[in-house]
Protein backbone atom coordinates (compact mmCIF):
# COMPACT_ATOMS: atom_id res chain seq x y z
CA UNK A 1 0.00 0.00 0.00
CA UNK A 2 2.83 2.39 0.95
CA UNK A 3 4.57 1.67 -2.38
CA UNK A 4 1.32 2.34 -4.26
CA UNK A 5 0.86 5.71 -2.52
CA UNK A 6 4.43 6.73 -3.35
CA UNK A 7 3.94 5.81 -7.01
CA UNK A 8 0.64 7.74 -7.18
CA UNK A 9 2.28 10.80 -5.56
CA UNK A 10 5.09 10.75 -8.14
CA UNK A 11 2.59 10.34 -11.00
CA UNK A 12 0.39 13.21 -9.84
CA UNK A 13 3.44 15.40 -9.33
CA UNK A 14 4.61 14.67 -12.88
CA UNK A 15 1.17 15.47 -14.29
CA UNK A 16 1.08 18.75 -12.38
CA UNK A 17 4.51 19.69 -13.68
CA UNK A 18 3.44 18.87 -17.25
CA UNK A 19 0.26 20.95 -16.93
CA UNK A 20 2.30 23.92 -15.69
CA UNK A 21 4.54 23.69 -18.78
CA UNK A 22 1.71 23.59 -21.35
CA UNK A 23 1.84 26.74 -23.48
CA UNK A 24 -1.49 28.20 -24.58
CA UNK A 25 -1.05 30.66 -27.45
CA UNK A 26 -3.24 33.77 -27.29
CA UNK A 27 -1.25 36.06 -29.62
CA UNK A 28 0.42 35.30 -32.91
CA UNK A 29 0.29 34.93 -36.68
CA UNK A 30 -0.97 31.89 -38.57
CA UNK A 31 -0.08 31.30 -42.20
CA UNK A 32 -2.78 29.59 -44.25
CA UNK A 33 -2.77 27.93 -47.63
CA UNK A 34 -5.98 28.02 -49.65
CA UNK A 35 -6.19 25.18 -52.16
CA UNK A 36 -8.85 25.02 -54.87
CA UNK A 37 -9.28 22.08 -57.22
CA UNK A 38 -9.79 24.20 -60.33
CA UNK A 39 -10.21 21.25 -62.67
CA UNK A 40 -13.17 19.96 -60.66
CA UNK A 41 -14.57 23.47 -60.07
CA UNK A 42 -14.51 24.51 -63.72
CA UNK A 43 -15.76 21.15 -64.99
CA UNK A 44 -19.01 21.77 -63.11
CA UNK A 45 -19.64 24.90 -65.20
CA UNK A 46 -20.01 22.97 -68.43
CA UNK A 47 -23.52 22.00 -69.52
CA UNK A 48 -25.36 21.27 -72.76
CA UNK A 49 -26.07 24.96 -73.33
CA UNK A 50 -22.44 26.11 -73.21
CA UNK A 51 -20.34 23.05 -73.96
CA UNK A 52 -19.55 24.12 -77.55
CA UNK A 53 -17.33 26.94 -76.28
CA UNK A 54 -16.64 26.10 -72.63
CA UNK A 55 -15.42 22.54 -73.24
CA UNK A 56 -12.51 23.67 -75.48
CA UNK A 57 -11.69 26.45 -72.98
CA UNK A 58 -11.72 23.91 -70.14
CA UNK A 59 -9.54 21.46 -72.10
CA UNK A 60 -7.03 24.25 -72.77
CA UNK A 61 -7.03 25.24 -69.07
CA UNK A 62 -6.50 21.65 -67.98
CA UNK A 63 -3.60 21.29 -70.41
CA UNK A 64 -1.82 24.49 -69.38
CA UNK A 65 -2.74 25.06 -65.72
CA UNK A 66 -2.12 22.97 -62.57
CA UNK A 67 -5.04 21.12 -61.00
CA UNK A 68 -4.82 23.05 -57.74
CA UNK A 69 -4.81 26.81 -57.40
CA UNK A 70 -2.84 27.67 -54.26
CA UNK A 71 -3.17 31.03 -52.52
CA UNK A 72 -1.71 32.16 -49.20
CA UNK A 73 -3.00 34.33 -46.37
CA UNK A 74 -2.28 35.24 -42.76
CA UNK A 75 -4.44 35.37 -39.66
CA UNK A 76 -3.07 37.77 -37.05
CA UNK A 77 -4.74 37.34 -33.65
CA UNK A 78 -4.61 38.67 -30.12
CA UNK A 79 -7.04 37.42 -27.49
CA UNK A 80 -10.49 38.29 -28.85
CA UNK A 81 -9.52 40.02 -32.11
CA UNK A 82 -8.19 38.74 -35.43
CA UNK A 83 -7.33 40.02 -38.90
CA UNK A 84 -7.45 37.71 -41.92
CA UNK A 85 -5.34 39.07 -44.79
CA UNK A 86 -4.89 37.55 -48.27
CA UNK A 87 -1.35 37.64 -49.63
CA UNK A 88 -0.53 38.58 -53.25
CA UNK A 89 -0.99 35.78 -55.77
CA UNK A 90 2.47 34.75 -56.96
CA UNK A 91 1.29 31.85 -59.13
CA UNK A 92 1.04 31.56 -62.89
CA UNK A 93 -1.26 34.17 -64.39
CA UNK A 94 -4.64 32.83 -65.51
CA UNK A 95 -6.42 34.45 -68.43
CA UNK A 96 -9.33 33.77 -70.76
CA UNK A 97 -12.67 32.54 -69.46
CA UNK A 98 -11.36 31.84 -65.97
CA UNK A 99 -9.17 34.88 -65.29
CA UNK A 100 -11.60 36.71 -62.99
CA UNK A 101 -13.42 33.69 -61.61
CA UNK A 102 -14.20 34.31 -57.90
CA UNK A 103 -13.08 30.76 -57.09
CA UNK A 104 -9.56 31.52 -58.28
CA UNK A 105 -9.10 34.64 -56.15
CA UNK A 106 -9.16 35.71 -52.50
CA UNK A 107 -11.63 38.54 -52.09
CA UNK A 108 -11.80 39.26 -48.36
CA UNK A 109 -9.79 41.09 -45.73
CA UNK A 110 -11.64 40.38 -42.47
CA UNK A 111 -11.34 41.97 -39.05
CA UNK A 112 -13.21 40.00 -36.38
CA UNK A 113 -14.05 41.14 -32.86
CA UNK A 114 -14.94 37.90 -31.12
CA UNK A 115 -15.94 39.63 -27.88
CA UNK A 116 -18.70 41.61 -29.60
CA UNK A 117 -19.42 38.90 -32.22
CA UNK A 118 -18.93 41.41 -35.02
CA UNK A 119 -16.81 41.75 -38.14
CA UNK A 120 -15.66 44.27 -40.73
CA UNK A 121 -14.86 42.85 -44.17
CA UNK A 122 -13.29 44.60 -47.11
CA UNK A 123 -14.65 42.58 -50.01
CA UNK A 124 -13.55 42.93 -53.62
CA UNK A 125 -16.32 42.11 -56.09
CA UNK A 126 -14.85 42.32 -59.58
CA UNK A 127 -14.15 46.07 -60.06
CA UNK A 128 -15.89 47.30 -56.90
CA UNK A 129 -14.89 47.20 -53.22
CA UNK A 130 -17.38 46.92 -50.36
CA UNK A 131 -16.90 47.45 -46.63
CA UNK A 132 -19.26 45.04 -44.89
CA UNK A 133 -20.07 45.48 -41.18
CA UNK A 134 -22.26 42.95 -39.41
CA UNK A 135 -22.50 40.21 -36.79
CA UNK A 136 -20.34 37.13 -37.07
CA UNK A 137 -21.94 34.19 -38.81
CA UNK A 138 -23.46 31.76 -36.33
CA UNK A 139 -22.47 28.22 -37.21
CA UNK A 140 -24.08 25.19 -35.58
CA UNK A 141 -20.96 23.06 -35.20
CA UNK A 142 -21.16 19.37 -34.31
CA UNK A 143 -17.99 18.08 -32.61
CA UNK A 144 -16.56 14.65 -33.41
CA UNK A 145 -13.85 12.47 -31.86
CA UNK A 146 -11.64 12.54 -34.96
CA UNK A 147 -8.28 14.31 -34.63
CA UNK A 148 -5.64 15.50 -37.04
CA UNK A 149 -2.22 17.14 -36.66
CA UNK A 150 -2.03 20.56 -38.37
CA UNK A 151 1.04 22.82 -38.17
CA UNK A 152 2.24 20.95 -35.07
CA UNK A 153 -1.08 21.15 -33.20
CA UNK A 154 -3.43 18.28 -32.48
CA UNK A 155 -6.81 19.41 -33.78
CA UNK A 156 -10.29 18.03 -33.29
CA UNK A 157 -12.81 17.77 -36.12
CA UNK A 158 -16.17 19.53 -36.25
CA UNK A 159 -18.82 19.48 -38.99
CA UNK A 160 -21.49 21.97 -40.01
CA UNK A 161 -23.82 23.16 -42.75
CA UNK A 162 -23.71 26.83 -43.77
CA UNK A 163 -25.86 28.80 -46.23
CA UNK A 164 -28.44 25.97 -46.06
CA UNK A 165 -26.47 23.55 -48.23
CA UNK A 166 -22.68 23.93 -47.94
CA UNK A 167 -21.05 21.10 -45.97
CA UNK A 168 -18.09 22.26 -43.84
CA UNK A 169 -15.39 20.22 -42.15
CA UNK A 170 -13.21 22.12 -39.67
CA UNK A 171 -10.32 21.23 -37.37
CA UNK A 172 -9.59 23.32 -34.28
CA UNK A 173 -7.10 23.27 -31.41
CA UNK A 174 -7.85 24.22 -27.82
CA UNK A 175 -4.13 25.01 -27.36
CA UNK A 176 -4.94 28.32 -29.03
CA UNK A 177 -7.93 29.45 -26.91
CA UNK A 178 -9.19 31.97 -29.45
CA UNK A 179 -12.50 31.17 -31.15
CA UNK A 180 -11.41 32.36 -34.60
CA UNK A 181 -10.33 30.96 -37.93
CA UNK A 182 -9.63 31.69 -41.59
CA UNK A 183 -12.08 33.71 -43.69
CA UNK A 184 -15.49 33.87 -41.93
CA UNK A 185 -15.17 30.59 -40.01
CA UNK A 186 -15.29 30.84 -36.21
CA UNK A 187 -17.30 29.74 -33.18
CA UNK A 188 -15.41 26.66 -32.01
CA UNK A 189 -13.75 26.25 -28.57
CA UNK A 190 -10.32 27.03 -29.98
CA UNK A 191 -8.60 28.32 -33.10
CA UNK A 192 -9.61 26.74 -36.41
CA UNK A 193 -6.47 25.61 -38.24
CA UNK A 194 -8.15 23.72 -41.06
CA UNK A 195 -11.35 24.09 -43.09
CA UNK A 196 -12.53 22.02 -46.04
CA UNK A 197 -15.63 22.44 -48.19
CA UNK A 198 -15.54 19.05 -49.93
CA UNK A 199 -18.36 19.70 -52.39
CA UNK A 200 -17.01 23.16 -53.25
CA UNK A 201 -13.51 21.76 -53.92
CA UNK A 202 -11.73 24.25 -51.66
CA UNK A 203 -9.84 24.14 -48.36
CA UNK A 204 -7.83 26.35 -46.00
CA UNK A 205 -5.12 24.74 -43.86
CA UNK A 206 -2.52 26.32 -41.61
CA UNK A 207 1.09 25.77 -42.62
CA UNK A 208 2.67 27.52 -39.62
CA UNK A 209 1.76 29.16 -36.31
CA UNK A 210 4.03 31.86 -34.89
CA UNK A 211 3.51 32.48 -31.18
CA UNK A 212 4.45 36.16 -30.84
CA UNK A 213 3.20 39.41 -29.31
CA UNK A 214 0.79 41.32 -31.56
CA UNK A 215 0.38 45.09 -31.40
CA UNK A 216 -2.82 47.06 -31.95
CA UNK A 217 -1.31 48.45 -35.16
CA UNK A 218 -1.18 44.92 -36.57
CA UNK A 219 -4.90 44.46 -35.97
CA UNK A 220 -6.31 47.51 -37.73
CA UNK A 221 -9.67 46.93 -39.40
CA UNK A 222 -10.00 47.83 -43.10
CA UNK A 223 -11.66 51.20 -43.75
CA UNK A 224 -12.05 51.57 -47.51
CA UNK A 225 -15.07 50.48 -49.51
CA UNK A 226 -18.77 51.09 -50.04
CA UNK A 227 -20.43 50.66 -46.64
CA UNK A 228 -23.07 47.91 -46.48
CA UNK A 229 -24.26 45.12 -44.18
CA UNK A 230 -24.57 41.47 -45.19
CA UNK A 231 -28.16 41.81 -46.41
CA UNK A 232 -27.32 44.95 -48.39
CA UNK A 233 -24.41 43.21 -50.08
CA UNK A 234 -26.51 40.16 -50.95
CA UNK A 235 -29.27 42.35 -52.38
CA UNK A 236 -26.71 44.19 -54.52
CA UNK A 237 -25.14 40.96 -55.75
CA UNK A 238 -28.50 39.40 -56.56
CA UNK A 239 -29.44 42.47 -58.57
CA UNK A 240 -26.20 42.46 -60.54
CA UNK A 241 -26.28 38.71 -61.17
CA UNK A 242 -29.97 38.31 -62.04
CA UNK A 243 -29.23 37.91 -65.76
CA UNK A 244 -26.24 35.60 -65.36
CA UNK A 245 -28.25 32.38 -65.50
CA UNK A 246 -27.07 29.29 -63.63
CA UNK A 247 -23.60 30.78 -63.22
CA UNK A 248 -25.05 33.44 -60.92
CA UNK A 249 -25.44 31.04 -58.00
CA UNK A 250 -21.88 29.83 -58.41
CA UNK A 251 -20.56 33.40 -58.27
CA UNK A 252 -22.84 34.35 -55.37
CA UNK A 253 -21.71 31.34 -53.36
CA UNK A 254 -18.02 32.05 -53.98
CA UNK A 255 -18.41 35.70 -52.95
CA UNK A 256 -20.40 35.08 -49.77
CA UNK A 257 -18.79 31.99 -48.24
Amino acid sequence: MKKTLITLTILLGSMGSFAQNVRFTTDGVIEFERKTNMWATLKKRINKDNETYLQPAYDSYKKNQPQFKILKSTLTFSNDKSLFTPLPDTGKDVSGFWGSDPNSTQNNTIFSDLASSSFITQKKVFEETFLVRDSLRKINWKLTSETRDIAGYECRRANAIIMDSIYVVAFYTDKIPVSGGPESFSGLPGMILGVALPHENVSWFATSVKDKPVTAAELKAPVKGKAVNTKGLNDTLNGVLKDWGSYAQTVLKALTI
